[in-house]
Order: structure tokens, then C-alpha cells, then sequence
């Protein structure tokens, strides 16, 4: 969503919280379970960030061009990366990152990166002679970019070329940039002496 704002030029003020305000009934009215982020905006409250970045794009020409048909494309690639793709990365990831040593994890792993494999492929496949998945960056590269990301423990795009120099294009951009130092900046700031 950061990034979004930034590739926009849009102003924003952050609001951190913790896990414990995300349990509290102030907050699930505005997100109702209890996940970040949640985007406010002029008596507007939105979730999902999905919903969020197609929001804020639908107020940049940065991100969502102005041309019906290129608006169109744009919207299906923000919906493929979340429902095309996120899903299988996050069941992947989810097996490697927090299930690894349970025996049921070991047994569906093989099935779920053949899964997200072959999604990878059908990407990469896609991407060939291509710089973004349309003629130009757009929030569908924000959010594919996005959904690549969840990846980094593993070396999954590297058996992708076209797909790993496409992220990499995507995460050299200067808003990238700008919106990462700025969500690492509080942990570092917060993070115990020695880390």
C-alpha cells in the first residue's frame, strides 16, 4: 500500500499499531480480522490490499493508465497476482516457513511447489520480450511484484530468469525503495540492541 502511494505521489501519514490493537473492537470495525493493513481516507475505510492498491490507482495515472481497454488489463493482472498466483505462494511458503517439520507438511510439499511451479511457468512464459506484464508498469506489476516477494526465503525465481529480472526491475524502482526503508525504519528503530 506504501509503495502504491509513493508510485502515485500521493501524501500519507502511517499509523503503526501492535498486535495487541489489532484485537481490539475499534479495530476489527475497521478491519474484521484483524489484519493490516487498513487504509483510511476522508470517512473512507478500506481493507484488503488488493482493494487498497486498485483504490489508490484508480487515482493515478502512475498506476492505472487512462485507456479503457489498458484500465481493464490492469485491473485483471491486480486479481491474478492475488488470486492466480498469492495462493499458491502463500501455501507453499506457509509448508516451508511455519509447518517444515511436521510429517503431513513434508508429504504436501512436492504436490504444492509442482503447483506453484507451474503458475511460475505460466508467468514466465507470459513475461517473455516483456519489461512489465502490460506495455508499461502498472498496479498490476505493484501487485505481482508484491506477491513474488512473499518468495525471498527461497530460490524459486532464480529457476525463472525472465521472472527474477522482472522483480528485480519492479523492487529497483525508486518508490520501491523509498516505501521499504520507510516500513523497515520502525523495527530498526525498535529492534534490541545487538540485532
Amino acid at each position: 500500500m506504501r509503495w502504491a502511494l509513493d508510485e502515485a505521489g500521493l501524501p500519507y501519514e502511517e499509523r503503526l499499531i501492535g498486535f495487541e490493537d489489532q484485537k481490539t473492537e475499534s479495530y476489527r470495525r475497521m478491519q474484521p480480522f484483524g489484519q493490516v493493513p487498513v487504509y483510511e481516507e476522508d470517512g473512507l475505510v478500506l481493507f484488503e490490499s488488493g482493494a487498497i492498491v486498485l483504490h489508490i490507482a484508480e487515482k493515478s495515472e502512475a498506476l492505472m493508465p487512462s485507456e479503457p481497454n489498458a484500465r481493464a488489463r490492469t485491473k485483471t493482472w491486480i486479481f491474478a497476482a492475488l488470486n492466480s498466483l498469492e495462493q499458491h505462494v502463500q501455501n507453499y511458503t506457509s509448508l516451508d516457513l511455519f509447518f517444515a517439520k511436521e510429517e503431513w507438511a513434508k508429504q504436501r510439499r512436492p504436490s504444492a511447489l509442482e503447483t506453484l511451479q507451474g503458475r511460475l511457468q505460466d508467468l514466465a512464459r507470459w513475461m517473455e520480450g516483456r519489461e512489465y506484464l502490460e506495455e508499461r508498469f502498472t498496479a498490476g506489476d505493484l501487485m505481482m511484484s508484491s506477491v513474488l516477494r512473499i518468495m525471498r526465503h527461497t530460490e524459486l525465481l532464480a529457476k525463472y530468469p525472465v521472472l527474477a529480472a522482472y522483480h528485480q526491475r519492479c523492487e529497483a524502482r525508486p518508490a520501491f525503495q523509498k516505501a521499504l526503508a520507510a516500513q523497515m525504519a520502525p523495527f530498526a528503530k525498535n529492534a534490541p540492541p545487538g540485532m
